[in-house]
């Protein structure tokens, strides 16, 4: 491989037009190893990508092409930013040109084709490449990513809710009750993504606040398969999510019962020790209160740990931008990691405020 500063990687993008895929173009365009060489999409074919996002003028000459007409397989990598159910359709063809694959839906996050079709209602079109994919949680997989040729892009509420557990869990630890853990999760609008419907209507969300999927929601499945495999067992995890009147944003507030044994712990040097060297996790100081602004636009995680009245319940806070850290920045930290680069080029942005 050439020396890091010399590294050139020529990116497609399929499915571009929504929220994730303009938020990777906007990172993408900035990115100082990377050629944007095709951007696709059947409804604006030959639509400039300036003119559908003008934060865009300036930075991205590209115009919208469709898949059959974008030189997608003379990529290094293709993201892909579209509905479940496409990237594993085009995988074998792009993988046999010797293209790298980075899904930002589902095709490739569960392991367990039965979970897949269940939640997705669609059978998997290639279990084989599934099997060799990777799932894309830098903390979680960075050696795995850096070898892969297919990352299957973690969801957003999963995100906060494993980087949230991760430190409890891993190494075999017995610190908390894994069989009664709770998820209470937030998120702005923008993840429901950028389609017409009227539960994302302004008049129906702003001055509202609502949960959602209390019965079963998709992300569990995932969450699920990640943490069972973290513990070495299955796990008992309560997940709820809510929408916010917000554009951007994610807090998810979690839930841990800690054994009788575990009790000294000091859980806030635990947090601290496991991630000192992770960039874009922030473990803050003790008693402190994260804000969704405090990482809006950024790619950075922060997490809070409390204990109340220094009892046996442990409630550890979350926050991250649900398009960046929670999708597109940290679909780019994966391909740094892919192509040997530093795993923070062109993600270095700090929160915009206010």
């Amino acid at each position: 491989m050439a020396a890091v500063a010399d590294t050139r990687i020529k990116v497609g993008i399929v499915g571009g037009t929504g929220y994730t895929g303009v938020e990777l173009l906007r990172l993408l365009s900035l990115h100082p190893n990377v050629e944007l060489a095709a951007i696709t999409s059947r409804k604006e074919d030959g639509l400039p990508v300036a003119s559908m996002f003008p934060n865009l003028r300036g930075y991205v000459d590209l115009c919208f092409q469709t898949p059959e007409n974008a030189p997608l397989d003379q990529c290094d990598v293709v993201f892909f930013a579209t509905p479940h159910g496409v990237a594993m359709n085009q995988a074998r063809e792009l993988l046999a040109k010797g293209v790298r694959i980075i899904d930002l839906a589902a095709d490739f996050r569960l392991q367990d084709t039965k979970a897949f079709e269940k939640w997705y209602k669609m059978p998997h079109a290639c279990p084989d490449i599934l099997a060799d994919s990777v799932y894309g949680l830098v903390e979680l997989n960075r050696s795995k990513i850096a070898q892969a040729r297919v990352i299957g892009n973690p969801g957003c509420y999963p995100t906060t809710v494993i980087l949230g557990l991760l430190p409890l869990l891993e190494g075999g630890r017995k610190l908390v009750d894994t069989s009664h853990l709770i998820a209470d999760s937030k998120s702005g609008v923008s993840g429901a993504g950028r389609k017409v419907t009227v539960g994302s209507l302004f008049s129906e969300d702003s001055d509202n606040f609502k949960a959602y999927g209390v019965g079963g929601h998709r992300h569990v499945a995932e969450i699920d398969e990640q943490l069972a495999k973290i513990v070495g067992a299955p796990v008992g995890l309560t997940f709820v999510p809510h929408l916010v009147p917000m554009i951007r944003g994610m807090f998810s507030t979690l839930y841990a019962r800690i054994l009788p044994e575990a009790l000294d712990t000091d859980f806030q040097a635990l947090f601290e020790k496991r991630y000192a060297n992770e960039a874009f996790v922030d473990v803050m100081p003790a008693g402190s209160q994260p804000e969704t602004r405090s990482v809006r636009a950024s790619n950075q995680l922060r997490i809070a740990v409390h204990r109340p009245g220094g009892g046996d319940q442990l409630v550890v806070l979350v926050v991250q931008d649900n398009l960046v850290k929670g999708a597109s920045g940290q679909a780019v930290q994966n391909m740094n990691l892919m192509f040997g680069l530093p795993e923070g080029t062109g993600l270095q942005h700090i929160a915009v405020f206010p």
